[in-house]
């Protein structure tokens, strides 16, 4: 059974169409778009490439780009880059805050004592405490999805999952929380900087350095766990043409001994032990042109080595190869054939490699090419747990508590991190250091988001804030209905009504049943149009005398036609 099948099996029934799956939305033409015959039905070939896309650069085509830059799109976040250039959008989109979010904070303490760290402080500087490592580590998680679900409109927090599974560890492997938050923090400061500069933070970045094993790698006993991975899955991959050999792990390994982690600072920090350094030279093979990466000694060795060794590293063509072909699977489709490798991939390798290795820059020559905004690009992937959430509490415009009630607005983000996990994404906790399999596992790639026992529990969660909300004390974290309808152009015309928010959250438009389906929910019985729009115009106007009962009535509608929108398959795909 392939995607769309599994899709149309779960569908309730006035709601599965009838007519062919359209590739999306807008006026992007498929006349690139070739087919190939297989055994198992038709391949998917497309031609275009990195050239600048010089179409029609309209609504369809902008909410691609926030859809896929973003977790959700806030209705007034569209508005703003309505009507913009493809250069204005792509740039403002690109432009990220300077400064960084406040840290987490301590949101237990009405629960727990924590004796160094007063409730709503932080706790990133404090001294470590066993007693209340477990509670901090809740603390940083939720408050990466907080990040998640607070972005500002733009690609930043989208690139700091990206990097979270390129740069993969768990948080359940670090005896220290600090640590946790300082890992995420080097994301966030370098998310679209430099990939070099990105690469040297992260290997001697204290929570890896715990995570692969780099504290223990000593001369006297040399661990090659992070020079293994550092090649395998952070510069080289594993590509036919990844040829780094045996040797050069045991190589990078040396050139890596030395580096620890000072435990008596707050926070951890990295330190270099000169007495533990190999200082003897590395050799590393004819991948890397037979360099010498001569031995040093004295406090500054280990800075001066690693240097080398990266420059020696990103001196090769497979690394840009590498990322982009992992950039292309995470912002556009999950299959690389031979036409995208030569038209997509090699040819945005050399902009990387030209500019540097600037993420920026190969970011966004992606996101203005032809390429991306191709009609057979949209729609085509299947959003990861975190984009399907928070982006959904995003589109809704979700009224989380206030900032100051620091335990209250944890335990909500909580609920958020709580569905992730439950839907095999876990924040701080990827299963392995290869990241999570979506991203990597051939042939399923990002269809393994979905599955029997996932699909029900992500329908679950917009379900439950929709209809339900999530209580905890008197505060209830509940859908309102009318914060994104009255944003739309004619809310009061069903028609219109239906056609504005089926365009903003969905890649695609629906058949002729869908739609009739949809519309059922406000005019039950098929009774006239004009039967919405007097119970609209009577819920708006608070002097009507059926205002109550008409504003009781239409919420319910509009909460079930968001259900009803949230629970179709086109919804779980970007």
């Amino acid at each position: 059974m392939d995607r769309k099948q599994f899709f149309e099996s779960l569908k309730p029934n006035f709601l599965t169409s009838t007519e062919e799956e359209k590739p999306g939305l807008g006026n992007a033409s498929a006349a690139n778009t070739q087919f190939k015959s297989s055994g198992s039905g038709l391949t998917r070939r497309t031609n275009t490439g990195i050239k600048a896309y010089a179409g029609t650069f309209g609504d369809a085509e902008l909410l691609h780009l926030m859809r896929r830059s973003m977790f959700g799109v806030k209705y007034g976040d569209f508005k703003k880059l309505r009507g913009k250039t493809l250069q204005q959008a792509v740039d403002a989109i690109l432009t990220v805050p300077a400064s960084l979010p406040n840290p987490p904070i301590n949101n237990y303490g009405n629960l727990v004592t924590d004796p160094n760290v007063a409730y709503g402080s932080t706790w990133v500087n404090a001294p470590l405490d066993p007693a209340v490592e477990l509670n901090r580590k809740g603390s940083v998680k939720n408050w990466i999805w907080g990040l998640m679900v607070n972005e500002t409109p733009d690609i930043q927090a989208k690139m700091v999952l990206f990097w979270h599974n390129h740069f993969a560890l768990q948080f359940l492997e670090i005896p220290d929380a600090r640590a946790c938050y300082t890992y995420t923090k080097v994301l966030y400061t370098n998310a679209l900087g430099n990939m070099k500069s990105l690469t040297r933070a992260i290997t001697i970045d204290p929570a890896m350095l715990f995570y692969l094993n780099g504290r223990l790698n000593t001369k006297r006993a040399p661990d090659e766990n992070y020079g293994r991975e550092l090649q395998e899955l952070f510069t080289m991959g594993k590509g036919p043409n990844s040829k780094y050999t045996e040797d050069d792990v045991k190589a990078a390994a040396r050139v890596l001994t030395g580096w620890n982690i000072n435990p008596l600072t707050n926070p951890f920090t990295t330190t270099f032990l000169n007495t533990n350094h190999d200082t003897t030279d590395k050799k590393f093979s004819a991948f890397y042109g037979n360099t010498v990466i001569k031995g040093q000694s004295g406090i500054n060795a280990g800075n001066t080595e690693l240097d080398d060794m990266l420059t020696m590293m990103f001196n090769v063509d497979e690394v840009a190869l590498y990322l982009c072909r992992k950039l292309y699977e995470f912002f556009v489709y999950y299959e690389i054939d031979d036409t995208v490798e030569a038209n997509v991939i090699a040819p945005l390798a050399k902009v990387f490699r030209d500019s540097g290795y600037d993420i920026n820059t190969v970011l966004k020559t992606l996101l203005s090419s032809e390429h991306f905004y191709d009609t057979w690009n949209r729609g085509c992937v299947i959003k990861d747990p975190i984009t399907q959430q928070a982006g959904f509490c995003r589109e809704m415009e979700l009224p989380f508590p206030a900032s100051t009630d620091y335990f209250l607005l944890y335990k909500m983000w909580e609920l958020g991190s709580a569905f992730g996990q439950l839907t095999q994404l876990s924040l701080g906790d990827p299963p392995n250091v290869a990241g999570w399999p979506a991203w990597y596992q051939k042939p399923m790639f990002h269809r393994s988001w979905i599955n029997s026992d996932t699909l029900p529990k992500r329908n679950q969660f917009t379900d439950y804030i929709l209809l339900v909300g999530h209580k905890v004390g008197t505060y209830t974290l509940l859908v309102d209905p009318w914060i994104l309808t009255k944003q739309l152009s004619d809310p009061g015309t069903p028609d219109t009504l239906i056609s504005d928010t089926t365009n903003f959250l969905l890649p695609m438009g629906l058949s002729a049943g869908q739609i009739s389906g949809l519309k059922e929910i406000l005019l039950p019985g098929g009774i006239p149009d004009y039967n919405w729009k007097d119970e609209y115009r009577a819920a708006t106007d608070a002097s009507d005398p059926n205002h109550k009962t008409a504003l009781s009535t239409s919420t319910s509608k509009l909460r079930y036609l968001y259900k009803a929108i949230m629970n179709l398959s086109e919804y779980q795909l970007s």
